[in-house]
C-alpha cells in the first residue's frame, strides 16, 4: 500500500476460506485500518460475464486493475477492494468494491450470491447493479437477491409486529444506480422521447390486481421502489466491436465508441459527484478503519449461521471503534508531546504544546469513536490526558529544579568556599557575607528568572543557610547586641518574603492548571458539539430523502389506481414524519446530557490535578514551619 493510504492495483477484500466459508482478507483489512478518513463506498454487483469490473476501472481513473475476462469463465471471485483518492471530495478516499458475478452455473451456490449481494448493499453508500440489454421482466427477475433482502438483513435487534421496516432500510440502504450495458433501443415512450431515469421508473410500475403471477411481477418492484429512496439509471451503447470487446483492458479512448465513452463518463461524474460517505444507523460517519471492521462484524454473523443486523453491528463496532479511538488519540497526544516539549521550559510554553497536541489527539478520537452516547470512552480519554499531562508537569518541575540547583551550586560556590574556611569569622564579617549573599542571590536570578521552580530551590538554599549566617552574625563583635538582634529579625523576614515568592511561583502553576482544564474541556465540548451537528445534519437529510421518496411513491401509486396501497403508504409517511419531530424535540436533551457527561468528567479529574502539581512545593513549605 502506498503512502497515504492509496493502492496501485486491488486486492481481494472478502473471500471464500478452505472451509467454504466467507472471510475478510488480512491484507485489505489491514490497509483499511490504515485510513482514518471518511469513506465513499462504490459496489458493483450483475450477473457474471456482464462487464462490471470495467465500470468500476473507469471509477478508479484506470485502464485496467479489477481484472476483465474475454471468455464465460467468471473472473472476479468473492469482492475486490481499490482504495483511491477521491477526485471531488478532499480529505475523503473512494473505495471501490467489485463483486463475484451472481448466477455463474459452474459455481451453483444461490446462497452464496445472496451474501454477496447482501455484503455489497451493507457496505456500499452507492450500489451500481449491471446488466445487459433492456429491463424487462426477465432482468428483474435475475434481480431476485433484492426481494430477499428482509429475510437476510435486519435493521433493529426488536421490530414490533405492525413497525413499518421500508423507512429504516431507505435511511441505510445505499444508493441504487442500474447500469444497462450494450443497450440498443431508442428512448422513447410512444412518441415522447424519455430519459434513462423514466425509462428505470416506468419498468418499476406495478401491475394491478392480487394473482400469484401479478404478486410475483411486482414483488421485485415493489422492494426497489421500498427500499432505495434514491434510484438512478444510465444506459450504455456497445463500446466496441466483438473483436475489441476481447482487449477491453487495452483499446485506447479513440478505440471505443464515442457514445459509449460519454455515457462512461457521465456515469462517473454522476458517482463522484452524488454518492455519499458511508453512514450506519444515526448517520454516523465512518472510516476506513470502520469500514474494516464492520466487514468483520457482518461476515462473522453470516459464518455464525445469523442474520446480520445493523443495530448489532454497530454496538459491536462502537466497542472496537472506541477502544481503538482512545488508544490512538492517546498515541498521537502522546508524539506531539514528547516530540515538541524540550523539559525544562516555561508553564505557558508546556500548556501551549499540551493544547496543540490534546487538540489534533480530540480530533482523531472524533473521527474514529463511534455512537459513545455515554461519553464513557470520551471520558476514559480525557483521564488519560489528563494523567500524562500532569506527569508531564511534574518532569517538567525536576528538570527545572535539577537545572536551577545546578545553576545555585555554580552561582553560591565562591560562598560555600567562604563559608568552608571561616572567611567570614571575623568583624565585619556578617556584613560581608551578607552582602555576598544578596549579591549572589541576584546574580542567581537572573540567571534562572525564566525557570519555574528557581525560587523553591533558592527558598530552600536560604533555608539551609540560615544556621551558617547566625553563627557568623554571634561571632562578629563589630555589632552590638541590638543590632544583632535588628539582623536576626531582618533574616526572618528575608526568609519569610522569599517563602511568599514561592507561594506565589506554585499559585501560578495552579492558575495555569485551572485554565488548562478550562480549555480542555472546552475544545472537548466544541469538537463534540460539532461532531453531533453533523450527525444530527445527517439524519435529518436521510430523513427528508426518505420522507420525498415515500411521498413521491404515494403519488406514484395513486396515479396508478393502487388506492390502499396508497392509503398504507400514507400511513407511513405520517408515522415518519411524527419520528422526525421526535427527534427533533429530543435533540436538545440529548446534547445536555452529552454535555452533562463531559462537566462530570472534568470534575472528577480536577481534584486530583491541583495536589500532585503543588505537592513539589508544598513538600518544602512543610519544612519551612
Amino acid at each position: 500500500m502506498a503512502c497515504g493510504g492509496f493502492m496501485s492495483a486491488p486486492v481481494c477484500f472478502i473471500e471464500n476460506d478452505e472451509k467454504g466459508q466467507l472471510c475478510v482478507r488480512k491484507e485489505a483489512k489491514d490497509i483499511l485500518d490504515g485510513l482514518n478518513e471518511p469513506v465513499v463506498v462504490v459496489s458493483v454487483v450483475g450477473l457474471y460475464r456482464t462487464g462490471k469490473s470495467y465500470l468500476m476501472n473507469r471509477l478508479a481513473g484506470q485502464q485496467s486493475g479489477f481484472a476483465l475476462g474475454s471468455t464465460i469463465e467468471s473472473k472476479t471471485k468473492g469482492i475486490w477492494m481499490w482504495c483511491v483518492p477521491h477526485p471531488n471530495k478532499e480529505g475523503h478516499t473512494l473505495v471501490l468494491l467489485d463483486t463475484e458475478g451472481l448466477g455463474d452455473v459452474e459455481k451453483g451456490d444461490e446462497k452464496h450470491d445472496t451474501w454477496i449481494f447482501c455484503l455489497a448493499v451493507l457496505l456500499s453508500s452507492s450500489l451500481v447493479y449491471n446488466s445487459l440489454g433492456v429491463i424487462d421482466n426477465m432482468a428483474l427477475e435475475k434481480l431476485h437477491y433484492v426481494t430477499e433482502l428482509t429475510e437476510n438483513i435486519r435493521v433493529k435487534a426488536k421490530v414490533g409486529q405492525h413497525e413499518d421496516e421500508s423507512a429504516d432500510f431507505m435511511r441505510v440502504f445505499p444508493s441504487f444506480v442500474w447500469a444497462i450495458r450494450d443497450f440498443t433501443l431508442e428512448l422513447k415512450r410512444g412518441d415522447k422521447l424519455i430519459t434513462s431515469d423514466e425509462y428505470l421508473e416506468g419498468a418499476l410500475k406495478l401491475k394491478p390486481g392480487s394473482s400469484p403471477l401479478t404478486v410475483q411481477y411486482n414483488l421485485p418492484r415493489s422492494c426497489l421502489r421500498k427500499f432505495f429512496a434514491v434510484r438512478k439509471c444510465f444506459v450504455f451503447p456497445r463500446p466496441a466491436s466483438t473483436q475489441n470487446m476481447r482487449r477491453m483492458e487495452q483499446l485506447t479512448e479513440k478505440e471505443l465508441e464515442s457514445e459509449f465513452l460519454e455515457q462512461a463518463n457521465t456515469f462517473c461524474c454522476y458517482v463522484y459527484n452524488n454518492a455519499e460517505p458511508k453512514t450506519v444507523t444515526g448517520g454516523r460517519t465512518i472510516t476506513g478503519t470502520a469500514l474494516g471492521n464492520l466487514a468483520e462484524v457482518y461476515v462473522e454473523a453470516i459464518r455464525s449461521g445469523n442474520v446480520p443486523c445493523l443495530e448489532n453491528a454497530v454496538v459491536s463496532l462502537a466497542k472496537i471503534q472506541n477502544v481503538r479511538a482512545v488508544e490512538e488519540a492517546l498515541q498521537l497526544y502522546m508524539i506531539e508531546m514528547l516530540s515538541m516539549a524540550q523539559l525544562p521550559m516555561r508553564p505557558e510554553e508546556l500548556s501551549d504544546i499540551h493544547t496543540d497536541a490534546e487538540k489534533k489527539a480530540i480530533e482523531v478520537f472524533i473521527t474514529m469513536s463511534f455512537n459513545d452516547n455515554e461519553q464513557t470512552y470520551h471520558q476514559e480519554l480525557m483521564g488519560k490526558i489528563h494523567n500524562e499531562y500532569q506527569d508531564m508537569c511534574q518532569q517538567n518541575h525536576e528538570a527545572s529544579r535539577m537545572q536551577c540547583e545546578e545553576l545555585l551550586r555554580d552561582v553560591f560556590d565562591k560562598l560555600e568556599k567562604s563559608i568552608s574556611n571561616g572567611s567570614y569569622l571575623k568583624p565585619g564579617g556578617y556584613r560581608q557575607y551578607w552582602d555576598t549573599l544578596r549579591h549572589l542571590t541576584n546574580d542567581y536570578r537572573a540567571r534562572t528568572h525564566s525557570q519555574i521552580m528557581s525560587e523553591e530551590v533558592l527558598s530552600t538554599y536560604l533555608r539551609a543557610k540560615e544556621e551558617a549566617g547566625n553563627m557568623i552574625l554571634q561571632a562578629d563583635q563589630s555589632l552590638s547586641t541590638a543590632e544583632q538582634e535588628n539582623e536576626v529579625q531582618r533574616l526572618k523576614n528575608e526568609i519569610l518574603e522569599q517563602r511568599q515568592k514561592g507561594l506565589e511561583e506554585q499559585n501560578l502553576l495552579q492558575e495555569r492548571a485551572f485554565k488548562d482544564m478550562q480549555r480542555s474541556h472546552d475544545e472537548h465540548v466544541n469538537q463534540i458539539i460539532h461532531q453531533m451537528e453533523r450527525e444530527q445534519e445527517r439524519i435529518s437529510r436521510d430523513n427528508e430523502r426518505v420522507l420525498e421518496a415515500k411521498l413521491k411513491e404515494r403519488e406514484a401509486l395513486l396515479q396508478q389506481g393502487f388506492q390502499q396501497e396508497a392509503a398504507r403508504m400514507q400511513r407511513d409517511i405520517d408515522s415518519l414524519k411524527s419520528d422526525m419531530n421526535k427527534q427533533e424535540t429530543s435533540q436538545p436533551s440529548t446534547t445536555r446530557k452529552v454535555l452533562d457527561g463531559i462537566g462530570t468528567a472534568a470534575t472528577l479529574l480536577l481534584p486530583g490535578f491541583l495536589p500532585k502539581l503543588a505537592g513539589v512545593g508544598l513538600s518544602l513549605f512543610s519544612k519551612l514551619f
